[in-house]
């Protein structure tokens, strides 16, 4: 019987072997070959999201885990509390747990390369989940939103709110010049690139024919980055930009914020500055939190860009569940999202601009909020 089971043992191997030599990888595969779609019936699936902060990433997580656990995959949840070390120890017992597939969105998508060699080392694929793993080729997929569009959406909104640009995109003739400012993301998220170059690629005609001033003259990146995307962060900085720039009475009439967050932020530093919740700049934001659709709703925040995170999630899992039945995920683009190391097949989502005027159709009527929930 041991002789039989040895045997059977070897036979098995051997035929593993054969089919990894014969597969030559999918779009998504890595050096490591990864699952090829055994039996993985009940398989442990580890999903790391980076923190509890933000309304969207429990959202998120949330969304991800149930609709694992309806496939009847085992779900090891964690979120990062916004520290590196934390979600680096997370992903790392997902590992040793045996995980099978990692749903990965990144606190900083540079700090898990050990993580990302050891998974591929074990046969496990990684979904990057909205926010780009980079510096690694052992990252297989990626799910997000068009993140440039993002950026576009987001300056084009507010140069319609601030009355530059009419509803259908033309420049309106004879616009007096405004004045505003430029908040970014947080510098170790790929994405927050994507935002603003998309942002200042629109803005940049303006801000050349001098339509546009930014008045503290702070348009780099790295200027204008907010550290994890902290409210307090941008908060303080509006404060600063207030006493710098405009404590002798030059008007602000607009600010590109990335994030909605952020955006409650900027309006705290405003309000506390003196500015009355109806003669507040142009306020941009992302990602359609509830606190800011109420802002939104109330006059003081003008727009977010709502990313449907239902979609996201949804999209992941399947994902998972293709990679853990052997077949090959299905992507929208293979040429845009280079981590430093490959291009991550990817599959995109596309955003909507959301105000006053269509809040309702685009997160009422789609079942994303109730009435309730924006009272």
């Amino acid at each position: 019987m041991k002789t039989r089971k040895l045997l059977v043992g070897i036979a098995a191997v051997g035929l593993a072997f054969s089919l990894a030599a014969c597969s030559g990888g999918g779009r998504g595969a890595t050096g490591s070959g990864g699952d090829s779609g055994g039996d993985n019936k009940g398989a442990l699936v580890g999903v790391a999201m980076p923190t509890k902060v933000s309304e969207r990433w429990i959202k998120d997580g949330d969304a991800v885990k149930k609709a694992l656990e309806d496939k009847g995959y085992k779900v090891d949840l964690e979120y990062g509390d916004n520290k590196i070390p934390t979600q680096v120890q997370q992903i790392s017992n997902m590992i040793t747990k045996g995980a099978k597939v990692l749903i990965i969105a990144s606190i900083d998508g540079g700090s898990l390369s050990d993580q990302l060699d050891s998974a591929a080392k074990a046969g496990i694929k990684v979904i990057s989940y909205d926010r780009l793993l980079t510096g690694n080729k052992n990252v297989d997929y990626y799910v997000s939103f068009d993140n440039e569009k993002v950026g576009v959406d987001q300056a084009t909104s507010l140069l319609t709110g601030l009355g530059v640009i009419d509803s259908s995109g033309k420049k309106v003739d004879g616009v007096a010049k405004k004045t505003i400012e430029l908040f970014a993301g947080s510098p170790d998220d790929n994405n927050a690139t994507f935002f603003f170059n998309g942002a200042m690629e629109t803005l940049k005609p303006f801000i050349d024919d001098g339509t546009i001033t930014v008045g503290s003259g702070q348009t780099e990146f790295t200027q204008v980055a907010t550290q994890q995307w902290d409210p307090a962060t941008a908060k303080a900085r509006m404060q600063n930009l207030i006493a710098s720039t405009y404590s002798n009475g030059t008007k602000l009439d607009g600010v590109l914020s990335p994030y909605d967050g952020i955006s409650i932020g900027i309006i705290s530093a405003l309000q506390g500055a003196g500015y009355s919740s109806d003669a507040l700049p142009i306020i941009t934001g992302q990602d359609a939190e509830a606190a800011s659709v109420k802002s939104i709703i109330e006059g003081q925040q003008y727009s977010t860009i709502y990313k449907d995170t239902r979609q996201l999630a949804d999209q992941s899992v399947v994902m998972a569940d293709d990679l853990l039945t052997g077949k090959t995920p299905e992507t929208n683009d293979d040429k845009t999202y280079n981590n430093k190391v490959k291009v991550v097949p990817t599959f995109l989502f596309q955003p909507t601009v959301v105000t006053k005027d269509n809040y309702k159709k685009v997160l009422i009527d789609s079942g994303y909020y109730t009435e309730a929930d924006l009272k």
